[in-house]
């Protein structure tokens, strides 16, 4: 089998079009219902469903205090749209970080789910995002694990990478399945 990876020059946000577009022809290729976008303000997710509105989309934003206090970093506008298409939208726990990096600050060091965390970026940071959301998505259970989905996530802001999965729940990690990269940034 053949497939073509899209590689972008650079991180970021100018990628996001690109790879909705992209992600758009692979799901039409290989008939993916499921969709899992990382999008902290909301705005990622959004274009994705406008691009896609016939997606099973999940969008994932960071949880409460991540930045500061005890805030959700999800802008009203694009709550509303997303609630509007009936698209849930799951502010968690990292899966790749969660309480390990609250001991890592505390005391130092570094834990295993750290160290995968950070093997999953030497290839980049949207891939190793696109992991997390993918599990954070199926323990909550807002994707399936037998099927193939689309995970989107970036780097900062906007989306630069995508990739077909089989996702997995925390408690068996080791089961996920990277299938397909369909875009990510050259480091």
């Amino acid at each position: 089998m053949e497939k073509k990876i899209n590689y972008f020059e650079n991180p970021g946000a100018e990628n996001t079009d690109k790879v909705i577009e992209l992600v758009k022809e692979r799901k039409e290729e290989l008939g993916i219902e499921n969709i899992v976008v990382a999008s902290v303000s909301g705005l990622s997710s959004v274009k994705v469903l406008e691009s896609m509105p016939d997606a099973k989309l999940v969008s994932i934003t960071h949880h409460a205090g991540f930045r500061d206090g005890d805030e959700v970093e999800l802008e009203a506008e694009y709550v509303e749209k997303l609630e509007n298409a009936n698209v849930p939208i799951y502010a968690g726990s990292h899966s790749l970080s969660g309480v390990g990096r609250g001991i890592s600050n505390k005391f130092g060091g570094v834990t295993p789910v750290e160290i995968i965390a950070g093997t999953l970026r030497l290839f980049s940071q949207g891939v190793k995002v696109c992991v997390e959301i993918s599990i954070m998505a199926a323990d909550a259970g807002l994707i399936p694990t037998d099927k193939e989905v689309i995970a989107i996530g970036g780097t900062a802001k906007g989306v630069d990478t995508a990739v077909v999965l089989k996702s997995a729940h925390m408690s068996n990690f080791f089961d996920l399945r990277i299938n397909e990269i369909i875009a990510m940034p050259r480091p």
